[in-house]
């Protein structure tokens, strides 16, 4: 009998489903306990309703506190079969949790899942190398979650080693760039294999996205004028140029000034050696003496060999040191020195 039923217990435990544990937990209950009762004596504490669910429990699960036990031959073999019948709920159920651990893992490798995460990082492309360096980028500033949405050719994760969400799928497809949670995010980059598929991927985009950032990479900047027509928001970046775009990304607006500053009647760069005679300065007073006077701010300052960007205040500048400032005119070392005079 006892081995019928372990053969049983092993039959069910190949069905695969999450009812596999709860079917031969309540299998084994339910005929071991009218096995107990024919088992033991009339007499004995454990075939009690009160008593035997507890011994069942911690029997079955291998615990076996040895407050409640059986003390005749049957019994034991009885107890055999609750241990076996636990052995067989545990092991259904460690079966199911790796098997599922295993499908999630694969789906997330294949880039079949569907992304909950909102005001996050889209890219929209994959290009072996260049995606990697403005993933890294993007890391390191630690400023959003970043999800990869790559076309079907891509067949797996091609970073699992970076904190990255992977889909993959059609990318004029609304659906697939919902499941990147295109409409949730923050900003979306699209980056693809030419300037054709990315205007198509932008029409898609921009469709989806509800108020996020939307930027394009294209080779020829020219074709910009033609995403005008989908949105005056979108914006264009150089695709030679995967830094920018990675700041685009992070902070929205920023190419415009980059822009600015390397167009000829625009907020203009220019630089200036302060006059020897001034001698060593600080920066505050190079920066309050050229704004104030000429509404100038200074960028950068090279003293001897070594270029100090955004300088802190107090930093003491060596006679002779050249400065970088962003101002409508080139100004002159004598309008400096100047300046700095009158500034005290």
């Amino acid at each position: 009998m006892l081995i019928l039923l372990a053969r049983l217990l092993t039959r069910i435990a190949t069905l695969g489903t999450w009812w596999t544990p709860v079917l031969v937990f309540s299998l084994v209950f339910v005929t071991s306990w009218p096995l107990m009762i024919l088992a033991e004596p009339a007499d004995s504490a454990i075939v009690e309703a009160a008593n035997y669910w507890w011994y069942f429990v911690v029997t079955a699960a291998t615990v076996g506190y040895g407050d409640l036990y059986p003390e005749s031959a049957a019994g034991h073999a009885v107890g055999v079969y609750v241990i076996v019948g636990g052995i067989a709920t545990l092991t259904a159920v460690f079966a199911r949790l790796a098997k599922a651990l295993e499908q999630a893992k694969g789906r997330r490798m294949q880039g079949a899942i569907t992304v909950q995460a909102s005001n996050h990082i889209v890219l929209l492309g994959y290009t072996p190398g260049r995606t990697e360096q403005m993933v890294d980028e993007l890391i390191a500033d630690g400023s959003s979650r970043i999800v990869l949405c790559a076309w079907d050719d891509v067949l797996t994760h091609p970073m699992p080693d970076r904190d990255v969400t992977f889909v993959r799928g059609d990318l004029t497809d609304d659906d697939v760039l919902r499941r990147a949670g295109v409409q949730r995010s923050y900003s979306v980059l699209v980056d693809a294999r030419d300037d054709n598929e990315a205007l198509a991927v932008a029409v898609t985009a921009d469709h989806v996205a509800e108020g996020a950032h939307l930027v394009v990479a294209l080779r020829d900047i020219g074709r910009a004028r033609q995403l005008r027509y989908v949105n005056e928001a979108v914006r264009c970046v150089q695709w030679h140029n995967p830094h920018m775009i990675t700041e685009e990304l992070k902070d929205p607006g920023i190419t415009e000034i980059y822009t600015q500053l390397m167009t000829h009647g625009g907020a203009d760069t220019f630089s200036v050696r302060l006059p020897e005679s001034l001698g060593p300065v600080s920066v505050d007073r190079c920066q309050t003496s050229i704004g104030r006077r000429y509404g100038a701010t200074m960028l950068a300052a090279r003293a001897g060999d070594k270029l100090l960007v955004n300088p802190g205040w107090q930093t003491r500048l060596p006679a002779g040191s050249v400065l970088y400032y962003v101002g409508s005119r080139r100004l002159t070392p004598e309008e400096i020195a100047k300046a700095m005079r009158e500034a005290g």
